[in-house]
């Protein structure tokens, strides 16, 4: 990207669209009369919403104390550290911005603040940079982006229910700041070479030496015998021994772009233009960097801003192929294809796919390196001195489903791999909403039972042990009723890794206009039926038996611009990002949208307040 092009972009301007900072034509109204029968899929989603609430609060009664705390043993690591602590309310957030109940806001809350406290309070004995707390700040230390947007994962979406919450704005603010360059305490950025210093990272600044497995793993612990381990080692020595290779960490990498997150919220919980212009001027000098590297985006940055002939480089990178200390055999650990969901906020904030582009070409270089192997094409997954390797049958298609999503190219459908739901909005699997449903509440079901059978208790358990019990299951409902994307644990699509701290990507959300709050209204719900690059079709429907009003926005930051709406075939024009809908008890309607996607600059209001 030229420097003219950045400059374009940094004053506001997407491609040849303009990005309005604010909305101001009125909201439509409109009106749903006619009775709908109670669909199936209907009455199954509000039994889901209250399912999970009802879970989610039994999980907190057992594993969460008075004080907020998880009730765990607090260790320092990668394996089973803050970041897995942080994660024991995953999908709670976006439960409560879907419709689920107030209460499970409120223990979401509570037990963020909680962690907090609990390690701040947490030291090590002997990993350096932790002694005086696992957090500083309430924030990490120091650790890789892998590891801290996992950590994140529930924060990232606390706008979707709070946005106006001040404690969350200056939480946000001072996060993002030790990476914008603007807290002169933590040197991580470096505005002149656009780069964070190190993959290792956090409130108390890089480490700009090579990292030790002391680093990585933490103290001394009785792991594999007090403790279950879920990495598979049985011993501490085998503990330390995973991460024996992960001393390259000096320099940039990749997966420090998942920081960028907390410079899109930030702009979009009203921060300021600072952080927008910070997150695209860092996304921009990975674009340069991709574009010089014949479109790879390398792992290894250097400490002069340089990318040089070993840019597959780094602990996690292209090249990066450990040694497991069970098995003795090497593991291919490249990570750098998690990185596109930063790019993702590049488009959010800007309205331009090229982010997203970036990484088709990359995928076409790698299928260009690919080769015939006993008459059956294979590609490579990794890069290394002796070149490519890592070879894998067919072509090389990671986050093909996400470039499909974004773009909705008809040339990137294939690439997309087959999914259930996406057959069902190209109207091929009908039956998909209750199954994907039925298929939530039997892993709820199984998570109760883990609870109940589980026999640790809390100096016996690691956090990374609730991981697996935690109840939330909401993929099925952020599917059909945002047509959205649910980016995390287990992988999401065919062609995904797993991931977290990506925020809500989605078509549509829907507000409570009487309650004033996120979600849909009680005894509403939402099915999408069909998505395009420029239409949806969704489903309103009111089970109850007093009327609801519904606020439809297009995106989870009202990104997304609703030309205009069918209803019972009299189209309305909309122009704006959201419109009201009255629906009278036990009526619903049909509604097909016209849109232009990533038209409006991210905001995290809601309705009423912009």
């Amino acid at each position: 990207m030229t420097v003219d092009r950045r400059r374009f972009l940094l004053q506001g301007a997407a491609g040849a669209v303009a990005l309005p900072a604010t909305v101001h034509a009125a909201p439509a109204r409109l009106v749903a009369g006619k009775k709908m029968p109670a669909p199936d899929w209907a009455v199954m989603q509000r039994r889901l919403l209250a399912r999970n609430a009802a879970a989610c609060e039994a999980f907190y009664t057992k594993y969460v104390d008075a004080r907020g705390w998880l009730k765990v043993f607090e260790r320092w690591g990668a394996n089973d550290g803050p970041d897995d602590a942080a994660e024991a309310t995953n999908d709670w957030l976006v439960l409560h911005a879907l419709g689920g109940s107030d209460r499970i806001l409120t223990l979401a809350q509570r037990f963020w603040v909680g962690h907090l406290k609990q390690y701040t309070a947490a030291r090590t004995l002997e990993v350096p940079i932790a002694r005086q707390g696992m957090y500083h700040r309430e924030f990490p230390v120091q650790m890789d982006w892998q590891h801290n947007s996992e950590g994140l994962t529930s924060f990232n979406v606390m706008g979707l229910s709070i946005p106006r919450d001040r404690k969350l704005l200056a939480r946000t603010m001072r996060y993002a700041d030790f990476y914008t360059g603007r807290d002169p305490t933590v040197r991580n950025y470096d505005p002149e070479r656009r780069i964070i210093r190190s993959m290792m990272n956090g409130s108390r600044g890089p480490m700009l030496r090579e990292a030790t497995p002391l680093d990585w793993a933490g103290d001394p612990f009785e792991a594999g015998e007090r403790f279950h381990m879920e990495h598979g080692e049985t011993t501490y020595q085998q503990t330390l021994d995973h991460y024996a290779e992960y001393g390259d960490v000096v320099g940039d990498n990749p997966l420090n772009l998942q920081a960028t997150t907390l410079g899109l919220n930030a702009y979009a919980l009203g921060g300021g233009e600072r952080y927008r212009r910070w997150a695209l001027d860092y996304l921009d000098a990975w674009v340069d960097r991709a574009k010089a590297n014949n479109d790879i985006l390398p792992s290894h940055v250097g400490l002069d801003g340089t990318v040089g002939a070993n840019w597959w480089r780094g602990t996690y990178g292209w090249g990066f192929s450990p040694v497991v200390p069970q098995t003795g055999k090497r593991e291919d650990r490249n990570r750098v294809p998690r990185s596109i969901t930063a790019f993702f906020n590049g488009t959010v904030l800007t309205g331009d796919l090229s982010y997203v582009e970036l990484w088709r070409r990359q995928n076409a270089r790698i299928n260009e390196a690919g080769r015939q192997r006993d008459g059956k094409f294979e590609a490579p997954t990794m890069y290394g001195a002796q070149g490519w390797y890592g070879w894998k049958p067919g072509p090389y298609r990671s986050n093909g489903f996400e470039i499909w999503y974004f773009t909705q190219a008809p040339k990137d459908r294939v690439a997309a791999g087959e999914h259930p739901w996406v057959s069902f909005l190209e109207g091929a699997n009908p039956g998909y909403p209750l199954k994907a449903m039925q298929a939530d509440l039997d892993r709820i079901a199984a998570r109760e039972k883990a609870q109940a059978d589980d026999p640790t208790t809390p100096d016996t358990r690691l956090a990374d042990w609730p991981l697996d019990i935690t109840p939330a299951s909401i993929t099925s409902l952020i599917q059909l009723m945002t047509g959205g994307l649910h980016i995390g644990r287990p992988p999401w699509s065919p062609t995904s890794p797993n991931q977290g701290g990506v925020p809500l990507h989605c078509r549509l959300r829907y507000f409570d206009a009487d309650r004033r709050r996120a979600g849909v209204p009680e005894d509403v719900a939402a099915l999408v039926h069909a998505l395009g690059d420029t239409s949806a079709e969704v489903t309103l429907v009111n089970l109850g038996k007093a009327p609801r009003t519904v606020i439809v926005q297009g995106g989870a930051w009202a990104e997304h611009r609703i030309e205009s709406v069918t209803l019972d075939g009299a189209e309305t024009r909309i122009g704006r990002p959201d419109f009201t809908l009255r629906l009278e008890p036990g009526c619903g309607a049909r509604l097909k949208l016209a849109m232009r996607r990533f038209a409006n600059r991210p905001t995290l209001a809601f309705p009423w307040g912009r």
